[in-house]
């Protein structure tokens, strides 16, 4: 590296000095430039050195922001320039040489500067980027300078073969198109079979043949998804697609896909290289306006409904232009100049059954290549008019474009099922419609996708057809139905007017009800004797419905009287616990203390464990040492071993933790216990068998009470050994965290996320009982 580089490189400035000195020493900015001076100057050295008469004539410039002067050297002793650069204008000075006084161009500086002393002269480097970029677009033609603008355009993954948006918010997609949020865009995208030069077309026709879309020559398909990239010249964001009849996966899934990037455009040019126009071309087309007309209008305009956005989403769909490049052949129209060539492809069009209604236009556009490369011109200006023509579709903002599009994606997406495909269409309505099917016929839901997460239930225009495996019938009240209602009823085990007892007992005698809200009962199963008639030949009329997976059946058993009655015994057995139990704990430690051998501490005194001195509750259980008497918790006395000392042999029994490592010290004569504490010894064996023997009993009950639970549950419980967590926070159970049923959807929840109270009148609850949080926030009646 030579001397002078590196003092440039070291002597960079961001704002122009005065190069004078006079006034003040070269530390002010400098104001003007002095042509004949040749120098920059502040405002206290111009006003000094052209006091002089002679001086006051020179021609002065005020410098703007990133001014660089020129080169000195470039003109003569007689004003006459020297050299030129190659558009004929003095060059733009690079340095200057701070011990020469002199501005001087990369040229200048090397025929100057370049050996002997003045080599080593330190210089200031100019930054004369911005000042040249100034003066050569003031000499650029329009043409260039459209060309320069889209220079750093760059395209970018707007959405994957697998139909997931790779950008992640509104923010994000502005970010990556680089352009300003207030900005109003058209959206442009191509279409066509694979290797028909879609990208290469778009780079042509909008980028000036700048590689912005990716191209191969390869076999293999270069544009994977959905690419996007602006134009900042025709303020429009243009989409390059994936190739339809290319070699790919999931072809169902990238074939939506290209109709969510047609719906979201203003323009559509269909490139096609077919020496002759194939029918694929039309039955894509009339295919796609199909599925726009019935699928997409609607959900464009709830989309602008749900968004709130200013700019209503246009449901006529985009325009088209069909580009035809031919090598071989004429262009369409061109044997009969008289028909234009847009007539031709209307009747092409009603001979295939096709009717291209979504579009608001179709245009042709051809051009034949005798000699490459191909002549993009045509299609250039075509769009170029199509894109100033506002009456159909206006421009948008780009946050409404990604709206727009993040909206169809979140409504039409998923998998497709293969064999529920009809593949006679382009765009079948397997695309678009929930995939769904009745358990019981068969048929399919007729919904557009994910229509559940709005709430809106599954639908089918076919009638479906009775199946035992999901008992698919509903009940309606015969006599409202004459009335002009239709009114649901469910047998159940009691009336709505009967209390909890009341109605078990009702239901022991007469049987199962079935009650209209507003007949009130009109069935009971065993209201006579004899001679009972079914319901359905009297007071219920019958429907069957579609069973959709996930849902529950309709006229599964409802007759809860056998765990009402479960229910009311554990109320009443735990409010009997809960209310006895200080008094239980009382006299259990006074027995426990009349019995206790002479050398146990009393219960009354045992506040805390001897060992690990942690406080005993209410309900924790206290435990003696059998050798020295104390009292220790569960952990500090979980030990056992004979001691024979204290007349507790040859069993072993409970002891401390350091008794049991002192098993080894024996006891003086005088601590052996004497004959009247043998006796309460025994009396204390006695109380502990006895208690161990009904431990034994009410574990012994334990089992055959979970059977009858078990065969007390209502049919759409699940079962309690399916359920290992809590249905809503996912805890797993455990025997200190209880198991519940939600009397609504028969979920298994802890007691935190099912504590709510209401009454469920569908499953024959109709007083308030236990549902979870989430049936709890459900409006109407459960």
């Amino acid at each position: 590296m030579s001397a002078h580089t590196q003092t440039a490189e070291k002597g960079q400035n961001t704002t122009l000095l005065c190069q004078e000195s006079y006034v003040c020493s070269g530390t002010d900015e400098a104001i003007f430039e002095c042509d004949e001076c040749r120098s920059l100057q502040c405002q206290r050295c111009e006003e000094e050195l052209h006091q002089p008469e002679r001086l006051r004539n020179h021609e002065r410039t005020r410098i703007r922001p990133g001014h660089v002067p020129y080169c000195d050297s470039c003109k003569g002793a007689n004003g006459n320039i020297l050299h030129t650069s190659m558009t004929g204008t003095r060059q733009i000075a690079a340095v200057r040489c701070q011990v020469c006084k002199i501005n001087l161009c990369l040229e200048c500086q090397k025929r100057t500067h370049a050996g002997g002393n003045r080599r080593k002269h330190p210089v200031t480097v100019y930054h004369a980027g911005k000042a040249q970029e100034q003066e050569e677009e003031e000499g650029m033609d329009e043409e260039t300078k459209r060309r320069k603008m889209t220079e750093k355009v760059v395209s970018f993954l707007l959405v994957d073969e697998t139909e997931e948006i790779q950008v992640r918010n509104e923010e994000d997609f502005i970010k990556k198109l680089d352009c300003s949020p207030d900005q109003h865009l058209k959206v442009v995208s191509i279409f066509g079979n694979t290797g028909d030069g879609k990208s290469h077309t778009l780079n042509h026709t909008f980028f000036y043949g700048r590689e912005v879309f990716k191209t191969s020559p390869a076999q293999e398909s270069c544009t994977v998804g959905v690419w996007a990239a602006y134009d900042p010249v025709r303020k429009v964001v243009v989409i390059d697609t994936e190739g339809l009849l290319g070699a790919t996966v999931n072809l169902s899934q990238r074939t939506r896909l290209l109709l969510k990037v047609l719906a979201i455009s203003d323009l559509v040019i269909y490139r096609t290289r077919a020496d002759r126009l194939h029918n694929d071309l039309f039955k894509f087309l009339g295919d796609a306006s199909e599925a726009y007309l019935k699928h997409f209008t609607k959900e464009l305009k709830a989309t602008t409904a749900r968004c709130g956005l200013d700019v209503p989403l246009s449901t006529l769909g985009p325009g088209v232009i069909i580009f035809h490049e031919t090598v071989y052949t004429k262009l369409l129209g061109s044997d009969h100049p008289s028909e234009v060539p847009e007539k031709l492809i209307q009747d092409r069009f009603r001979k295939l059954s096709c009717f291209p209604e979504a579009f608001s236009s179709i245009h042709y556009k051809g051009t034949r290549t005798y000699n490459p490369p191909t002549d993009f011109s045509g299609l250039r200006r075509a769009v170029e008019q199509q894109l100033e023509n506002n009456t159909t579709r206006s421009p948008r903002q780009p946050g409404v474009i990604y709206k727009a599009l993040k909206a169809l994606s979140d409504r039409f997406s998923g998998e497709i099922p293969d064999d529920q495909m009809a593949h006679s269409s382009f765009f079948p309505d397997e695309y678009f419609t929930c995939s769904s099917v009745c358990l019981s016929c068969g048929c399919g839901c007729k919904k557009s996708m994910n229509h559940a997460k709005e709430g809106v239930p599954h639908e089918s225009k076919s009638r479906c057809r009775y199946s035992h495996q999901y008992d698919n019938r509903v009940y309606t009240c015969k006599a409202c139905y004459e009335r002009g209602m239709e009114v649901s009823v469910v047998p159940k085990t009691s009336a709505s007017t009967d209390s909890p007892w009341l109605g078990l007992a009702k239901y022991a005698w007469s049987g199962y009800v079935i009650e209209c809200p507003n007949c009130g009962v009109v069935y009971r199963s065993r209201q006579y004797w004899f001679g009972n008639q079914d319901p359905v030949n009297t007071v219920v009329r019958t429907e069957i419905e579609h069973v959709w997976p996930g849902t529950d059946g309709f006229l599964k058993d409802n007759n809860n009287a056998a765990q009402r009655l479960l229910d009311g015994m554990n109320f009443m057995a735990q409010s009997v616990s809960e209310l006895s139990l200080g008094p239980t704990k009382a006299v259990t430690s006074w027995l426990t203390d009349q019995i206790a051998p002479a050398y146990w501490r009393p219960n009354s005194q045992i506040l805390s464990c001897n060992k690990c001195n942690t406080p005993f509750k209410d309900n924790d259980t206290k435990h003696h040492c059998r050798a020295c008497g104390e009292g220790f918790c569960d952990g500090c006395s979980s030990k056992t071993r004979p001691v024979p000392e204290r007349g507790w042999g040859p069993a072993p029994v409970r002891v401390c933790d350091n008794c049991y490592e002192n098993r080894g010290i024996q006891l003086d004569v005088a601590e052996l216990p004497s004959d009247e504490e043998g006796g309460t010894l025994i009396a204390r064996k006695v109380g502990e068998a006895v208690q161990n023997t009904l431990g034994a009993v009410v574990t012994a009950m334990d089992i055959p009470l979970g059977l009858v639970k078990d065969a007390a549950r209502p049919a759409y419980w699940v079962p309690d050994h399916e359920i290992l967590h809590c249905h809503n926070c996912r805890k797993e159970f455990s025997i200190k965290l209880s198991k519940h049923h939600c009397r609504a959807c028969g979920q298994g929840f802890c007691d935190e996320c099912s504590h709510d109270r209401r009454a469920v009148p569908s499953r024959g609850w109709d007083h308030p009982v236990r549902v979870c949080f989430n049936c709890n926030k459900k409006p109407g009646d459960l």
